[in-house]
Protein backbone atom coordinates (compact mmCIF):
# COMPACT_ATOMS: atom_id res chain seq x y z
CA UNK A 1 0.00 0.00 0.00
CA UNK A 2 0.81 3.77 -1.04
CA UNK A 3 1.88 5.86 2.49
CA UNK A 4 -1.10 8.25 0.90
CA UNK A 5 -3.40 5.43 1.54
CA UNK A 6 -1.93 4.46 4.60
CA UNK A 7 -2.90 8.37 5.92
CA UNK A 8 -5.85 9.05 7.96
CA UNK A 9 -8.60 10.38 5.43
CA UNK A 10 -8.36 14.02 7.08
CA UNK A 11 -4.56 14.11 6.07
CA UNK A 12 -5.04 13.22 2.43
CA UNK A 13 -4.71 16.08 -0.15
CA UNK A 14 -7.49 17.02 -1.66
CA UNK A 15 -8.15 16.63 -5.43
CA UNK A 16 -8.46 19.79 -7.09
CA UNK A 17 -11.66 21.63 -8.18
CA UNK A 18 -13.47 21.05 -10.89
CA UNK A 19 -13.01 24.55 -12.51
CA UNK A 20 -8.93 23.86 -11.80
CA UNK A 21 -9.37 20.86 -13.99
CA UNK A 22 -11.09 22.24 -16.60
CA UNK A 23 -8.78 25.46 -17.10
CA UNK A 24 -6.25 22.86 -16.99
CA UNK A 25 -7.53 20.70 -19.46
CA UNK A 26 -8.35 24.16 -22.67
CA UNK A 27 -4.82 24.60 -21.29
CA UNK A 28 -3.28 22.02 -23.16
CA UNK A 29 -5.61 21.81 -25.79
CA UNK A 30 -5.15 24.85 -26.69
CA UNK A 31 -1.03 24.55 -26.75
CA UNK A 32 -0.70 21.10 -27.74
CA UNK A 33 -4.18 20.28 -29.77
CA UNK A 34 -5.95 23.68 -31.10
CA UNK A 35 -2.73 25.07 -33.64
CA UNK A 36 -3.01 21.37 -35.54
CA UNK A 37 -6.65 22.16 -36.22
CA UNK A 38 -5.49 25.86 -36.92
CA UNK A 39 -3.28 24.91 -40.07
CA UNK A 40 -4.99 21.67 -41.11
CA UNK A 41 -7.22 23.56 -43.67
CA UNK A 42 -4.27 24.26 -45.70
CA UNK A 43 -2.58 20.57 -45.47
CA UNK A 44 -5.97 19.18 -46.08
CA UNK A 45 -6.57 21.54 -48.98
CA UNK A 46 -2.89 20.68 -50.58
CA UNK A 47 -3.34 17.13 -49.89
CA UNK A 48 -6.79 16.86 -52.19
CA UNK A 49 -5.82 19.73 -55.04
CA UNK A 50 -1.48 19.29 -54.62
CA UNK A 51 -0.46 16.25 -53.89
CA UNK A 52 -3.49 13.82 -54.68
CA UNK A 53 -3.50 15.23 -58.57
CA UNK A 54 0.83 15.30 -58.71
CA UNK A 55 0.54 11.22 -57.18
CA UNK A 56 -2.68 10.57 -59.64
CA UNK A 57 -0.83 12.28 -62.80
CA UNK A 58 2.20 10.14 -62.02
CA UNK A 59 0.05 6.99 -62.50
CA UNK A 60 -1.08 8.04 -65.71
CA UNK A 61 1.90 9.05 -67.21
CA UNK A 62 3.00 5.23 -67.19
CA UNK A 63 -0.82 3.72 -68.45
CA UNK A 64 -2.17 4.11 -71.75
CA UNK A 65 -5.14 6.46 -71.14
CA UNK A 66 -6.90 7.66 -73.81
CA UNK A 67 -10.42 9.43 -73.90
CA UNK A 68 -11.30 8.27 -77.63
CA UNK A 69 -10.47 5.09 -77.23
CA UNK A 70 -11.44 3.44 -73.91
CA UNK A 71 -10.41 0.16 -74.54
CA UNK A 72 -6.81 1.32 -74.81
CA UNK A 73 -5.95 0.30 -70.55
CA UNK A 74 -3.25 -1.18 -69.03
CA UNK A 75 0.39 -0.01 -68.05
CA UNK A 76 2.45 1.27 -70.62
CA UNK A 77 5.46 1.35 -68.41
CA UNK A 78 8.33 4.17 -69.78
CA UNK A 79 6.73 3.77 -73.45
CA UNK A 80 5.16 7.62 -73.09
CA UNK A 81 8.79 8.87 -71.79
CA UNK A 82 10.74 6.99 -74.75
CA UNK A 83 7.82 8.73 -76.62
CA UNK A 84 9.27 11.96 -76.17
CA UNK A 85 12.86 11.16 -77.52
CA UNK A 86 11.63 10.55 -80.93
CA UNK A 87 8.53 13.23 -80.84
CA UNK A 88 9.53 16.32 -83.22
CA UNK A 89 6.18 18.46 -81.72
CA UNK A 90 8.08 18.00 -78.70
CA UNK A 91 11.36 19.27 -78.86
CA UNK A 92 10.08 22.18 -81.24
CA UNK A 93 8.31 23.19 -78.39
CA UNK A 94 10.99 22.42 -76.08
CA UNK A 95 13.10 24.89 -78.35
CA UNK A 96 10.47 27.47 -78.66
CA UNK A 97 10.09 27.47 -74.75
CA UNK A 98 13.58 28.02 -74.30
CA UNK A 99 14.37 30.36 -76.97
CA UNK A 100 11.08 32.62 -75.39
CA UNK A 101 12.00 32.06 -71.78
CA UNK A 102 15.48 33.53 -72.40
CA UNK A 103 14.04 36.69 -74.23
CA UNK A 104 11.82 37.58 -71.31
CA UNK A 105 13.71 36.50 -68.17
CA UNK A 106 16.88 37.95 -68.48
CA UNK A 107 16.09 41.39 -70.31
CA UNK A 108 13.04 41.46 -67.77
CA UNK A 109 15.19 41.06 -64.15
CA UNK A 110 18.25 42.81 -65.34
CA UNK A 111 15.39 46.20 -66.54
CA UNK A 112 13.30 45.35 -62.93
CA UNK A 113 16.63 45.64 -61.61
CA UNK A 114 17.75 48.99 -62.98
CA UNK A 115 13.98 50.62 -62.38
CA UNK A 116 14.48 49.59 -58.66
CA UNK A 117 17.96 51.10 -58.84
CA UNK A 118 16.33 54.46 -59.91
CA UNK A 119 13.14 54.21 -57.49
CA UNK A 120 15.32 53.54 -54.32
CA UNK A 121 16.84 57.07 -55.24
CA UNK A 122 14.92 60.08 -54.18
CA UNK A 123 12.21 61.44 -57.05
CA UNK A 124 9.28 63.35 -56.97
CA UNK A 125 6.58 61.38 -56.49
CA UNK A 126 8.15 58.27 -55.54
CA UNK A 127 4.66 56.97 -54.19
CA UNK A 128 3.02 57.52 -57.99
CA UNK A 129 6.12 55.99 -59.75
CA UNK A 130 5.92 53.13 -57.83
CA UNK A 131 2.13 52.50 -57.84
CA UNK A 132 2.84 53.09 -61.73
CA UNK A 133 5.13 50.29 -62.29
CA UNK A 134 2.81 47.76 -60.68
CA UNK A 135 -0.03 48.52 -63.04
CA UNK A 136 0.93 46.42 -65.80
CA UNK A 137 1.21 43.26 -63.21
CA UNK A 138 -2.44 44.19 -62.27
CA UNK A 139 -3.64 44.28 -65.58
CA UNK A 140 -5.79 40.53 -66.42
CA UNK A 141 -3.33 38.41 -68.48
CA UNK A 142 -6.07 38.01 -71.42
CA UNK A 143 -6.72 41.40 -71.59
CA UNK A 144 -3.26 42.62 -71.80
CA UNK A 145 -2.48 40.04 -74.63
CA UNK A 146 -5.03 40.88 -76.87
CA UNK A 147 -3.85 43.81 -76.77
CA UNK A 148 -0.68 43.34 -77.89
CA UNK A 149 -2.22 40.57 -80.08
CA UNK A 150 -3.34 43.63 -82.14
CA UNK A 151 -0.52 45.48 -81.76
CA UNK A 152 2.00 43.28 -83.28
CA UNK A 153 -0.94 42.59 -86.16
CA UNK A 154 0.49 42.41 -89.61
CA UNK A 155 -1.75 45.31 -91.29
CA UNK A 156 -2.42 48.63 -89.12
CA UNK A 157 -0.53 47.22 -85.61
CA UNK A 158 1.57 50.00 -83.96
CA UNK A 159 4.57 48.09 -84.04
CA UNK A 160 4.75 47.93 -87.95
CA UNK A 161 4.09 51.42 -87.71
CA UNK A 162 6.65 52.56 -85.60
CA UNK A 163 9.23 50.36 -87.48
CA UNK A 164 8.05 52.20 -90.64
CA UNK A 165 9.35 55.25 -89.34
CA UNK A 166 12.88 54.03 -88.95
CA UNK A 167 12.70 53.17 -92.98
CA UNK A 168 11.89 48.68 -91.98
CA UNK A 169 8.89 47.14 -93.71
CA UNK A 170 7.43 50.08 -95.50
CA UNK A 171 6.52 48.06 -98.57
CA UNK A 172 5.68 44.74 -96.96
CA UNK A 173 4.44 44.67 -93.17
CA UNK A 174 6.28 42.13 -90.84
CA UNK A 175 4.12 39.14 -89.93
CA UNK A 176 5.07 38.58 -86.36
CA UNK A 177 3.40 35.61 -86.14
CA UNK A 178 4.93 34.17 -89.48
CA UNK A 179 8.59 33.68 -88.22
CA UNK A 180 9.93 31.91 -84.85
CA UNK A 181 12.37 35.10 -83.78
CA UNK A 182 9.70 37.40 -84.70
CA UNK A 183 6.80 35.33 -82.78
CA UNK A 184 9.58 35.06 -79.65
CA UNK A 185 10.00 39.14 -79.51
CA UNK A 186 6.40 39.38 -79.46
CA UNK A 187 5.62 37.08 -76.75
CA UNK A 188 8.67 38.26 -75.01
CA UNK A 189 7.87 41.48 -74.93
CA UNK A 190 4.52 40.77 -73.73
CA UNK A 191 5.63 38.82 -70.45
CA UNK A 192 8.46 41.63 -70.09
CA UNK A 193 5.79 43.82 -69.92
CA UNK A 194 3.66 42.22 -67.61
CA UNK A 195 6.32 40.97 -64.71
CA UNK A 196 9.26 44.07 -64.96
CA UNK A 197 7.23 46.21 -62.31
CA UNK A 198 6.98 43.43 -60.08
CA UNK A 199 9.89 42.18 -59.73
CA UNK A 200 11.14 45.64 -59.64
CA UNK A 201 9.14 46.18 -56.72
CA UNK A 202 10.19 43.10 -55.09
CA UNK A 203 14.00 44.33 -55.32
CA UNK A 204 13.16 47.70 -54.27
CA UNK A 205 12.51 46.20 -51.17
CA UNK A 206 14.85 44.99 -50.22
CA UNK A 207 16.85 47.81 -51.27
CA UNK A 208 15.32 49.54 -49.01
CA UNK A 209 16.18 47.84 -45.76
CA UNK A 210 20.34 48.61 -47.38
CA UNK A 211 21.75 51.19 -45.14
CA UNK A 212 22.29 54.43 -46.48
CA UNK A 213 25.82 54.15 -44.95
CA UNK A 214 27.12 51.99 -47.24
CA UNK A 215 25.89 54.02 -50.13
CA UNK A 216 27.73 57.21 -48.37
CA UNK A 217 31.10 55.51 -47.67
CA UNK A 218 31.32 53.58 -51.32
CA UNK A 219 30.71 57.66 -53.01
CA UNK A 220 33.63 58.52 -50.88
CA UNK A 221 35.94 56.01 -52.16
CA UNK A 222 35.17 56.95 -56.04
CA UNK A 223 32.31 54.44 -56.36
CA UNK A 224 29.66 55.57 -59.01
CA UNK A 225 26.07 54.76 -58.95
CA UNK A 226 26.57 51.84 -62.18
CA UNK A 227 29.78 50.86 -59.49
CA UNK A 228 27.51 50.73 -56.81
CA UNK A 229 24.70 49.10 -57.92
CA UNK A 230 26.52 45.77 -59.35
CA UNK A 231 29.29 45.48 -56.31
CA UNK A 232 26.97 46.77 -53.26
CA UNK A 233 23.16 46.49 -54.09
CA UNK A 234 23.59 43.35 -55.78
CA UNK A 235 25.45 40.91 -53.35
CA UNK A 236 23.39 42.56 -50.40
CA UNK A 237 19.79 41.36 -52.12
CA UNK A 238 21.34 38.17 -53.34
CA UNK A 239 18.55 36.30 -51.63
CA UNK A 240 15.99 38.60 -53.52
CA UNK A 241 17.66 37.62 -56.60
CA UNK A 242 17.61 34.63 -56.41
CA UNK A 243 13.85 34.14 -55.18
CA UNK A 244 13.14 35.77 -58.78
CA UNK A 245 15.73 33.95 -61.03
CA UNK A 246 13.84 31.05 -59.62
CA UNK A 247 10.31 32.24 -59.93
CA UNK A 248 10.93 33.65 -63.86
CA UNK A 249 12.29 30.20 -64.63
CA UNK A 250 9.18 28.43 -63.04
CA UNK A 251 6.86 31.35 -64.99
CA UNK A 252 9.23 31.08 -68.14
CA UNK A 253 9.22 27.40 -68.41
CA UNK A 254 5.37 26.66 -67.77
CA UNK A 255 4.45 29.95 -70.27
CA UNK A 256 0.82 29.12 -71.73
CA UNK A 257 -1.35 32.02 -71.77
CA UNK A 258 0.29 34.40 -74.06
CA UNK A 259 1.06 32.06 -76.78
CA UNK A 260 -2.18 30.77 -76.61
CA UNK A 261 -4.12 34.28 -76.51
CA UNK A 262 -1.52 35.38 -79.38
CA UNK A 263 -2.14 32.58 -82.12
CA UNK A 264 -4.93 33.87 -84.62
CA UNK A 265 -6.51 30.22 -83.57
CA UNK A 266 -6.39 29.97 -80.24
CA UNK A 267 -8.97 27.02 -80.22
CA UNK A 268 -5.96 24.77 -81.99
CA UNK A 269 -3.28 25.04 -79.75
CA UNK A 270 -1.02 24.90 -82.06
CA UNK A 271 1.29 28.25 -81.62
CA UNK A 272 1.20 29.20 -85.45
CA UNK A 273 0.89 27.44 -88.96
CA UNK A 274 4.29 25.63 -88.53
CA UNK A 275 3.93 25.72 -84.66
CA UNK A 276 6.87 28.10 -84.68
CA UNK A 277 5.78 29.25 -81.15
CA UNK A 278 4.20 26.60 -79.46
CA UNK A 279 5.27 26.50 -75.94
CA UNK A 280 5.36 22.52 -74.23
CA UNK A 281 2.72 23.39 -71.57
CA UNK A 282 0.87 24.30 -75.19
CA UNK A 283 1.09 21.05 -76.21
CA UNK A 284 0.53 19.47 -73.23
CA UNK A 285 -2.74 20.78 -73.49
CA UNK A 286 -3.28 20.00 -77.17
CA UNK A 287 -1.90 16.04 -76.60
CA UNK A 288 -4.07 15.81 -73.08
CA UNK A 289 -7.61 18.02 -74.42
CA UNK A 290 -7.56 17.89 -78.31
CA UNK A 291 -6.11 14.51 -79.01
CA UNK A 292 -7.35 13.32 -76.17
CA UNK A 293 -4.07 10.93 -74.88
CA UNK A 294 -4.19 11.17 -71.47
CA UNK A 295 -0.86 8.53 -70.86
CA UNK A 296 1.24 10.97 -73.18
CA UNK A 297 0.35 14.12 -71.88
CA UNK A 298 0.84 13.04 -68.16
CA UNK A 299 4.51 12.45 -69.27
CA UNK A 300 5.02 15.79 -71.20
CA UNK A 301 4.25 17.21 -67.13
CA UNK A 302 6.52 15.37 -65.36
CA UNK A 303 9.40 15.57 -68.15
CA UNK A 304 8.40 19.55 -68.38
CA UNK A 305 8.68 18.90 -64.40
CA UNK A 306 12.02 17.97 -64.23
CA UNK A 307 13.19 20.36 -66.97
CA UNK A 308 12.08 23.08 -64.77
CA UNK A 309 14.14 21.86 -61.80
CA UNK A 310 16.88 21.56 -63.10
CA UNK A 311 17.05 25.02 -64.88
CA UNK A 312 16.03 26.66 -62.19
CA UNK A 313 19.03 24.90 -60.00
CA UNK A 314 21.22 25.92 -62.75
CA UNK A 315 20.44 29.46 -62.26
CA UNK A 316 19.99 29.27 -58.73
CA UNK A 317 23.76 28.17 -58.67
CA UNK A 318 24.70 30.70 -61.42
CA UNK A 319 23.41 33.76 -59.45
CA UNK A 320 24.87 33.33 -56.01
CA UNK A 321 28.00 32.23 -57.64
CA UNK A 322 28.15 35.80 -59.80
CA UNK A 323 26.51 37.31 -56.74
CA UNK A 324 29.51 36.14 -54.64
CA UNK A 325 31.98 37.31 -57.25
CA UNK A 326 30.79 40.46 -57.34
Amino acid sequence: MSLTELRPASHRPAPPPKNVRTRSWLHRFDNKTAPYIFISPFFILFGIFGVFPLIFNGVVAVRNWRLDDPTLTGWAGLDNFNRLLSDEDFWNALGNTFGIFILSTVPQLLIALVIANLLNRKLRGNTFWRIGILLPYLTPVVASTLVFAIFFARDNGMANWFLSLVGFGQETPLDWRAQKWSAWIAIATMVNWKWIGYNALLYLSAMQAIPRDVYEAAAVDGAGPWRQLWRITVPMIQPVVVFTVILSTIGGLQLFNEPMMFDENPQSASGGSAHQFQTIAQLIYKVGWKDLDLGYAAAMSWALFLIILIVAGINTLLTRRIGGDR
